[in-house]
């Protein structure tokens, strides 16, 4: 089976590698731009996915180069699925710009690695835990009524990812204190547990506990580590996502995200295994939301 389309990342994955191709062809963006007519601006909005890119400039673009006729074609079809809708781009005027993005290159990715820190992990929330989520930073970043909803359900959507035809192999470590940290009622949380528990059984989903009173070996915020498959031959680098209040940070580096990586090693070196993450869980459940 194909990977899952997603126009966010086919048009990263056309973008670079327009870019590889232009710089094999020994061209400047400057000589480009000159030789087709068009502004050296509109040739970096393309190389950098700040812009669409038709069809139509796409042919131009790899005659130009002089690629041969079965990679062009392949160019050609991301052209074509960059220009599709994801389904998130019906939630844009609710969501954060850059959380829009991040769906968009969740929904192509192969697999995650995710650290969280803060609260149980967006693919595993129920809608109310969501909904609370959503609602304890209105008084910060004043979110209109109608906003908290649509955040909400565009959540929930987003969990497909675990249970598509090929669904993203995640890992996650989670820190115990997500458990406690309370939003909503003890009925919410105790339910957002069993819901953990629940999806933490999935074939394709491996749960760590960070215990509390174990080694907390790094000092960084939630991250998620995403990879890619290759489509049409084309591979697309490793990105890492780091959200904060009121933006997003994404690392595209090949060391900076390897350093993730390791980070993310130690993690899981530290962290409870599966089974006993599942315990813990329980216990927390019944401790502190019965």
């Amino acid at each position: 089976m194909p990977p899952p389309v997603s126009p966010t990342v086919r048009r990263r994955r056309l973008a670079a590698e327009l870019r590889r191709l232009r710089e094999r062809a020994d061209l400047t963006g400057d000589e480009v731009a000159g030789r087709l007519a068009w502004s050296a601006a509109k040739i970096s909005r393309i190389e950098t996915a700040k812009t669409g890119v038709k069809i139509a400039d796409v042919r131009r673009l790899v005659e130009l180069y002089g690629v041969a006729d079965t990679h062009g074609e392949e160019l050609l079809s991301l052209a074509r699925d960059a220009e599709r809708r994801g389904w998130w781009e019906a939630y844009s005027d609710a969501l954060p710009e850059n959380l829009a993005a991040f769906l968009g290159m969740e929904a192509e990715a192969e697999s995650a690695s995710q650290w969280e820190s803060y609260v149980i992990p967006g693919v595993f929330q129920t809608e109310d835990y969501a909904r609370q989520t959503v609602l304890a930073v209105q008084p910060v970043m004043a979110v209109p009524p109608s906003q908290v909803e649509a955040r909400v359900e565009a959540r929930l959507l987003r969990q497909q990812v675990l249970t598509r035809e090929k669904p993203l192999e995640l890992k996650v470590v989670v820190d115990e204190s997500v458990l406690i940290r309370r939003f909503g009622g003890r009925h919410v949380m105790r339910v957002q547990l069993e819901r953990l528990a629940e999806q933490a059984q999935l074939p394709n989903v491996t749960l760590h506990i960070l215990p509390l009173d174990g080694l907390h070996p790094i000092g960084v915020g939630s991250f998620a580590l995403l990879r890619f498959a290759a489509a049409y031959d084309i591979t697309f680098h490793d990105v890492v996502y780091v959200e904060q209040l009121t933006s997003s940070l994404y690392i595209e580096d090949e060391l900076d995200a390897y350093r993730y990586g390791l980070t993310f090693d130690r993690l899981l070196k530290e962290a409870l295994d599966p089974a006993e993450s599942l315990e813990l869980i329980a216990q927390t459940a019944e401790k502190y939301w019965r």
